[in-house]
């Protein structure tokens, strides 16, 4: 399942998760955003128990957004250890993103 989180969460579920973690930066207004939901909800399915899946809301968290220097959207962030270690800007397809989600496993 995918978990939103938020300016106010992002340390607890993402920095300090023992797991690595998926974050897609993302806005309501945003087309390929839109595009690249779906991708990222059924990677939260297709990876349940080995990565936790994140949504952040760059509009709702702009604290965040603007630490890990986000400019463009959909961005996503690969975290390991509470450290990226990988990143993704723009939409791209489904193999993609499980390409670099199975060099963190």
């Amino acid at each position: 399942m995918t978990i939103a989180v938020n300016d106010a969460n992002f340390e607890e579920v993402v920095l300090k998760s023992d797991k690595p973690v998926l974050v897609d930066f993302w806005a309501e207004w945003c087309g390929p955003c839109r595009m690249v939901g779906p991708i990222v909800d059924e990677l939260s399915k297709d990876y349940d128990g080995k990565v936790v899946v994140t949504k952040m809301d760059v509009d709702s968290s702009p604290a965040t957004s603007a630490k890990f220097g986000i400019r463009n959207i959909p961005t996503i962030l690969f975290f390991k250890g509470g450290e990226i270690v990988d990143k993704q800007v723009g939409a791209v397809p489904k193999s993609s993103l499980a390409e670099k989600i199975d060099a963190l496993l």
